[in-house]
This record gives structure tokens, C-alpha cells and sequence, in this order.
């Protein structure tokens, strides 16, 4: 699996098991286009708005085991995702850290992110309903859960309040990828955006 070229923040990362083959195209100067086919309508919709918000071009094709459930695909979805993320930061020192508070109509969520080298999820974001048309309402914080330690991201997700679970969902990917496109700005500052000279 080949890295991004030095400068580019760019990365096509695949992943094929017995459950799943997942392909990810990943430019972080790509302007919020997408293309995404997971078999899983929802999800397709939750991660164009993380694209469109983080402002990077993001194409996502996989193939699952979706006959069983759609555990597999969107955990799968977020291992690679995390994966090109990871191979598309360069050695330019970047922002490093970002916070928002995102509403979706009643529901309001708060996204923090540090890119740390130390990938850990910590998520309190609960949900009424058991699935968002055919995306399982467990499976989102798997999804972030496989992002965040494959990227070497820590990521906190938290629900501040929300009736709609559409909505809560809609918030979280867009909060999400607010602070993608935050944390991952150059800026001017020589060496690593650390004390400790390196990262993680």
C-alpha cells in the first residue's frame, strides 16, 4: 500500500476481507466533491455532508455482507477512511487541534478533535431508534470508533440535546467534518505542533 507523495495530501487506501472490499479516495485540498456507494443509503448521505463540511473530496465504493447487516461495511468503511486519512497528512505542520458546536434543527452536538498519533474514541451520543433507514444506529459509533484509531485521531462526540435522531445523526457527520477540515489547515509554524517536537 503506497503512501502519498510528499506535499500532496492525498491517499487511495483499499481493504478487501471475506466480509468486505472497501476502496477510499481521500484529498484534503479537494473542495467538498464526493462520490459514495456503500449500499447503505444513509450512510452514502451521512458521509457526503462530512465532505462537503470538511471541504475535501472524498470517494467511497464498497461492498458488503449487508444480507447479514451492515455492521461489517460501514465498520470496514471507517477503518480505510481512517487509514487514508492518516497516509494523507504530510509533514506540514498543521492545526493539529479543533472544537465545534454543531446544530441540526433541535439537535446540537460538540466534536472535538486532536490529531494526536494516539487513536481512542470517547462518545456519548446516544440514540432513541434502532436504525436510520438501513443504517444501524450502533453501527455510527463503530464507524467513528474504527476512524479515530486508524487515524491516530482522538475524538470526542457528545450529544447536547435532540428529539430527532436524523437530526442528531445529520449533526454529528457535519460537526465531524468541520473539525476535519479545521484541525487539518496548515499553518505557519516550524516543526511539529507539539512541545514534545514530534506528534503523538
Amino acid at each position: 500500500m503506497s503512501k502519498a507523495a510528499p506535499g500532496v495530501r492525498y491517499a487511495e487506501v483499499e481493504r478487501e476481507t471475506h466480509e468486505t472490499r472497501v476502496r477510499v479516495v481521500l484529498d484534503l485540498e479537494g473542495g467538498g466533491r464526493f462520490d459514495i456507494a456503500t449500499g447503505i443509503p444513509f450512510f452514502n448521505h451521512m458521509l457526503e455532508q462530512l465532505a462537503f463540511h470538511g471541504n475535501v473530496t472524498l470517494g467511497v465504493q464498497a461492498e458488503g455482507d449487508l444480507g447479514v447487516d451492515d455492521h461489517h461495511t460501514v465498520e470496514d468503511v471507517g477503518i480505510v477512511l481512517g487509514q487514508a486519512f492518516a497516509q494523507a497528512l504530510d509533514a506540514e505542520p498543521i492545526r493539529r487541534y479543533a472544537s465545534n458546536h454543531t446544530p441540526m434543527d433541535e439537535a446540537l452536538v460538540l466534536v472535538a478533535m486532536d490529531i494526536s498519533g494516539r487513536g481512542q474514541l470517547h462518545y456519548d451520543a446516544p440514540f432513541r431508534r434502532e436504525s436510520l433507514g438501513e443504517l444501524s444506529t450502533e453501527c455510527v459509533r463503530e464507524f467513528f470508533r474504527a476512524f479515530a484509531q486508524h487515524a491516530g485521531v482522538t475524538l470526542h462526540l457528545r450529544k447536547i440535546v435532540g428529539e430527532n435522531d436524523h437530526h442528531l445523526c445529520e449533526a454529528l457527520f457535519k460537526g465531524f467534518g468541520r473539525a476535519i477540515g479545521e484541525a487539518t489547515q496548515k499553518v505557519a509554524r516550524q516543526g511539529a505542533t507539539s512541545t514534545k517536537g514530534k506528534r503523538d
